[in-house]
């Protein structure tokens, strides 16, 4: 899946985040809402979220980012940020029923440790803003059940960090396809905008607090969304503080 950014957008008209900026970068059948963690529940809860005043569009999201929503994207994780500087987020799943998205579920998350911005570099401990496919997934723990490629190393995911609360940061991680790849492994080193503008920017299970760039949810959301998230749907994240989102 090709990657739909904030940089990319302004290419096309002449022409939405990680502990590493380079890598060292459930539902179930049964009855009853998703609880906090997303570990149980059906597959397609309805939960509240950020209201909607069209329910053709993504509660939150204005025209700038919506054109770059695929036309044959059914599934989007919305990463909405609390503020520019704020590793502080909310994050929701929506689905689309005919021609209008659903919430599935929600949870609260983090992103950069510095916030975000729409132009990420390495080393910025910022998450990119803009809206990227979600084609890849991975980790140091055996196959949860994902519909997205997954490639299990516990050497190539292991946590670079050695305290307790990083110990599990990668036991599950979804590649988002900021300067990467798609259909290759989440550490995959190849970065086709140059090591410059950073890579390595994947959804993993929280450990309390800001990334180095990527978005973070609890452990049982991450089995929930590698569970959910299905190719044949071209599932998306469109992530960015609220501001910026609503541009």
């Amino acid at each position: 899946m090709a990657i739909y950014s904030v940089r990319h957008c302004a290419v096309a008209v002449t022409a939405f985040g990680t502990l590493l900026t380079t890598l060292s970068g459930c539902g179930s059948d049964g009855s009853g809402p998703v609880d906090a963690e997303g570990a149980q529940g059906p597959r397609h809860p309805v939960v509240s979220a950020i209201p909607a005043t069209d329910p053709t569009r993504i509660p939150g999201v204005g025209d700038r980012l919506h054109r770059w929503i695929p036309r044959d994207s059914s599934q989007v994780v919305a990463v909405y940020g609390k503020g520019e500087d704020s590793p502080d987020s909310t994050v929701v799943l929506y689905m689309k029923e005919g021609p209008e998205w659903r919430p599935v579920a929600r949870w609260a998350g983090h992103n950069g440790r510095n916030g975000w911005t729409t132009d990420h570099h390495s080393g910025d401990e910022r998450s990119p803003v803009g809206v990227f496919g979600l084609s890849d997934a991975g980790g140091v723990l055996d196959d949860p059940g994902s519909m997205l490629p997954y490639d299990q190393d516990e050497y190539a995911y292991a946590p670079t960090i050695d305290t307790e609360a990083y110990e599990h940061v990668f036991d599950y991680v979804i590649a988002i396809d900021y300067n990467r790849l798609p259909g290759t492994p989440p550490h995959d080193p190849t970065r086709p905008d140059g090591d410059d503008k950073g890579g390595g920017v994947w959804l993993h299970p929280d450990h309390g607090d800001g990334t180095a760039a990527c978005v973070s949810v609890p452990k049982g959301a991450m089995k929930f969304l590698l569970r959910t998230l299905d190719p044949a749907r071209h599932p998306v994240m469109v992530m960015g503080d609220k501001e910026a989102l609503r541009a």
